[in-house]
């Protein structure tokens, strides 16, 4: 056999699945190599920027998809069914932890800052995104995993709406709201190529 050689590279997601059903261990290292790094990085944004807790999570993640395959609905897609689980790991962590109180504390002269106006010719990305990231940290779990879906991960509203158990009207309606407010807070920082792309978005869902 060749070193190196993935025998399952070109197999869909589904497929692989069903194949780890069936104690498969090559499929599952096919698919953790698809999104081990994706679902790290997305428990990372989600909990509080910590590599630990981001790993431990993946972990348990994978542990999970390997363990109790059953679990899985060949019906759905498997990425929507990941996500799912991972959105469920991550609701079960904000009701055990009381963080958010006092990141708000934390942030909260930050968000400030955002209401008086801001030369453009002084505007950059970086400062732009640390903003951003400040006003999305004092946002409820339901909206930050809302813009993390969409404007991260990039999932299409079908997509959002299986992962969090809702209509796609109520995605549309809620990233319709979430961007409103954003709008409002980085008012300083109209103009700026990036807020605009989200707007255009929000204009798309129109």
């Amino acid at each position: 056999m060749i070193l190196g050689k993935r025998p399952y590279q070109h197999e869909h997601d589904e497929q692989l699945m069903m194949l780890v059903g069936q104690h498969n261990q090559r499929a599952f290292e096919e698919l953790y190599g698809r999104y081990g790094k994706l679902m790290f990085n997305y428990f990372l944004r989600m909990l509080w920027k910590d590599k630990e807790k981001a790993r431990d999570f993946t972990q348990e993640l994978f542990t999970k998809v390997f363990q109790k395959p059953h679990l899985y609905d060949p019906s759905r897609p498997f990425k929507t069914w990941l996500y799912s689980i991972a959105h469920n790991m991550c609701k079960n962590e904000y009701a055990k932890v009381e963080v958010r109180k006092e990141a708000q504390q934390t942030l909260k002269a930050t968000v400030s800052n955002t209401t008086k106006p801001v030369a453009q010719k002084d505007m950059d990305r970086k400062t732009f995104m640390e903003k951003l990231a400040g006003v999305l940290s004092q946002l409820d779990e339901v909206k930050r995993q809302t813009f993390e879906l969409r404007f991260v991960q990039e999932l299409s509203i079908i997509e959002i709406s299986e992962i969090m158990s809702v209509s796609e009207g109520t995605v549309k309606s809620r990233l319709f709201y979430l961007l409103k407010e954003l709008n409002t807070k980085l008012k300083a920082f109209e103009g700026i190529a990036i807020w605009m792309a989200c707007l255009l978005m929000l204009d798309a869902l129109a």
